[in-house]
């Protein structure tokens, strides 16, 4: 298994990016979005990834943090959802977003990325529901930069030790799995906590966890 790639970009396109690994050069499907955000061709980068293995077919699919490669191999789990409609998924709305809108039973927004249409949607949501907490409660802390490869002479497993930064979307999800967490050990459901992080998240995608507490709690406090 292939768990993630670093080297040198050869070639770059909407939908895939051919890597140099110590010349070898590995074709690597991605979202629109983690396209977008990758460096330019000469330049490094890294990313996670899930190797498809059929009878006739070998496909790699790359993601610039591990909570996206999770949401991946949740969502390819859904009857009818497969690595492309998944990569449009993600590609349209990020790993954030997916969560926030299972969580929220928000079925309309997974119905925005392409070629999916409102039933698989909404089987998404519901198949997927109950699993967003402990998706979402990973958060952003297993980052690959995209702009960072390893050493010629490096392996490609990246070092248990080794620190790289996180961009802003990684954040974005650190902040929520803490806020969750932090909801959870107030003794909320795991349901109403992730839809309430989640809510509060849309509200305020910049915001750090205790202002997401804060704001989920004014969301679960009883009304009236």
């Amino acid at each position: 298994m292939i768990g993630r790639i670093a080297g040198v970009i050869l070639h770059r396109a909407s939908d895939h990016v051919l890597i140099d690994v110590r010349g070898v050069g590995y074709v690597v499907h991605v979202s629109q979005r983690t396209a977008a955000a990758l460096p330019p061709a000469g330049e490094a980068c890294a990313l996670y990834t899930e190797l498809l293995v059929r009878e006739d077919l070998l496909q790699l699919f790359g993601f610039p943090t591990l909570l996206e490669k999770e949401w991946h191999r949740l969502l390819t789990t859904v009857q009818g959802v497969g690595a492309k409609a998944s990569m449009a998924i993600l590609g349209t709305l990020g790993a954030e977003g997916v969560g926030r809108a299972i969580a929220l039973g928000d079925w309309s927004a997974i119905k925005a990325a392409p070629g999916v249409g409102p039933k698989l949607a909404q089987r998404v949501v519901m198949e997927l529901k109950d699993k967003a907490p402990a998706v979402m409660a990973l958060g952003g802390a297993l980052t690959v930069d995209v702009g960072t490869a390893a050493p010629d002479d490096a392996v490609i497993e990246a070092p248990a030790a080794r620190k790289v930064a996180q961009p802003a979307p990684a954040q974005t999800a650190s902040a929520t799995a803490d806020a969750l967490s932090a909801l959870i050990n107030l003794g909320y459901g795991q349901g109403e906590a992730a839809a309430a992080v989640a809510e509060a998240a849309g509200a305020d995608g910049s915001a750090a966890a205790p202002a997401l507490i804060r704001a989920s709690l004014r969301l679960l406090a009883p009304k009236g």
